[in-house]
């Protein structure tokens, strides 16, 4: 799992108009952050966000997949890959963005 500077600096000016938005690199991946919570993350050039029950069918819909840290393996993490058009669409990520960072916040 990497990422490279370029694709993760592309991602982050994306994002760019939603203050305070950081990237921490982790495990060859990054992780994106905003208020202390990791709501997203960057691996193999790809970047997914947090879903759950209130927002996993738009991604399933748009025809994302799950973010599987293991290609082997069968894990599967509560990410799903931001859809071509959205990651394309700043405000359209923006708004994709905080709802998952939302399911981050209700959490504990």
């Amino acid at each position: 799992m990497t990422v490279s500077d370029d694709f993760l600096e592309y991602v982050l000016d994306q994002l760019s108009a939603w203050s305070g938005v950081t990237a921490r690199r982790m495990f060859g991946g990054a992780g994106l952050y905003r208020d202390g919570r990791m709501f997203g993350l960057v691996a193999d050039d790809v970047a997914y966000l947090k879903v759950d029950e209130t927002n996993k069918d738009k991604f399933l819909a748009a025809g994302s997949s799950a973010f599987r840290p293991y290609p082997d393996k069968p894990t599967i993490m509560s990410y799903f890959e931001i859809p071509p058009d959205i990651l394309e669409d700043p405000e359209a990520l923006i708004r994709w963005a905080e709802e998952s960072l939302s399911i981050q916040k209700k959490r504990k």
